[in-house]
C-alpha cells in the first residue's frame, strides 16, 4: 500500500491516524500509570470521627480551601516544603473535595501533628497572635459557636450511603462524641487529622 494511496482514502487514513495514536498512546501512558502507581504505593484511610466531620463540614462553610490547597503535587519543590506527595486514596471520603488551587495561605494536607491543639485554636482565634504577618483572619466566633449534635448522625448516615464506611455503632455513638463541643475543637481534630493516614508500600 503506497503512500499516495492512503493520502487519497479519507476513511483509511483517518483509521491508520487512529490506530497510531492508540499504539503510542499505550505504549507510552501504560509504564508510566503502572510506574506511578508502585512508587505511591497505597494510603490505608479509615473514615474520620464525627467531631472530624463536623470539622470538615465547618472548614468547607468557612472557605478555608480557597485559601488553602490540599494537594501535594509530586514535585521536588512540593515535597521538600510540605511533605510526601498526595495520593488519591487520601482524599476518597471528602464529599466534597477539598484540593483547592489557590496557596494565599500554605497547603494543609499535612499539617496534622505538625503543631498543638493549643497553636491551632490560638491561630483559629487571631492569627497574629502566632503569625505576626499573617494576611488570614480571624475566626472568633468558632470559640463559642456550639455543634447541633442533633445532624451529626445523620450526616454520617448519608455519608455511608455515599461510600464511607461507617459502622452503625459510629453513627448511633456520633451525637455523644459532639454533644457540647464547640466548633472550634471540630475544626482543631480535622485540622489534626490531616495527613495522617497510614501508607504502605511507600
Amino acid at each position: 500500500m503506497s503512500h499516495e494511496t492512503i493520502e487519497k482514502n479519507a476513511g483509511l487514513l483517518i483509521v491508520l491516524i487512529i490506530l497510531v495514536i492508540s499504539v503510542g498512546g499505550l505504549i507510552e501512558i501504560v509504564p508510566l500509570a503502572l510506574s506511578a502507581a508502585k512508587k505511591q504505593g497505597s494510603a490505608q484511610v479509615v473514615p474520620r470521627t464525627a467531631l472530624q466531620q463536623e470539622g470538615f463540614d465547618i472548614y468547607v462553610r468557612e472557605g478555608c480551601y480557597l485559601c488553602h490547597s490540599q494537594q501535594i503535587r509530586p514535585f521536588r519543590s512540593e515535597t521538600e516544603r510540605y511533605g510526601p506527595y498526595s495520593v488519591a486514596a487520601e482524599s476518597q471520603y471528602d464529599h466534597p473535595f477539598e484540593f483547592g488551587s489557590k496557596r494565599t495561605g500554605p497547603d494543609l494536607a499535612r499539617v496534622g501533628g505538625r503543631y498543638s491543639d493549643d497553636w491551632h485554636r490560638l491561630h483559629l482565634h487571631n492569627p497574629r497572635d502566632v503569625v505576626p504577618e499573617s494576611n488570614m483572619p480571624g475566626y472568633p466566633w468558632l470559640v463559642t459557636a456550639k455543634i447541633d449534635s442533633t445532624l451529626t448522625a445523620r450526616k454520617l448516615s448519608v455519608l455511608r450511603m455515599l461510600g464511607t464506611p461507617y459502622a452503625d455503632a459510629d453513627i448511633q455513638g456520633a451525637s455523644a462524641a459532639v454533644d457540647g463541643k464547640t466548633e472550634l475543637d471540630a475544626l482543631v481534630a480535622y485540622l489534626q487529622s490531616l495527613g495522617l493516614a497510614r501508607r504502605r508500600g511507600s
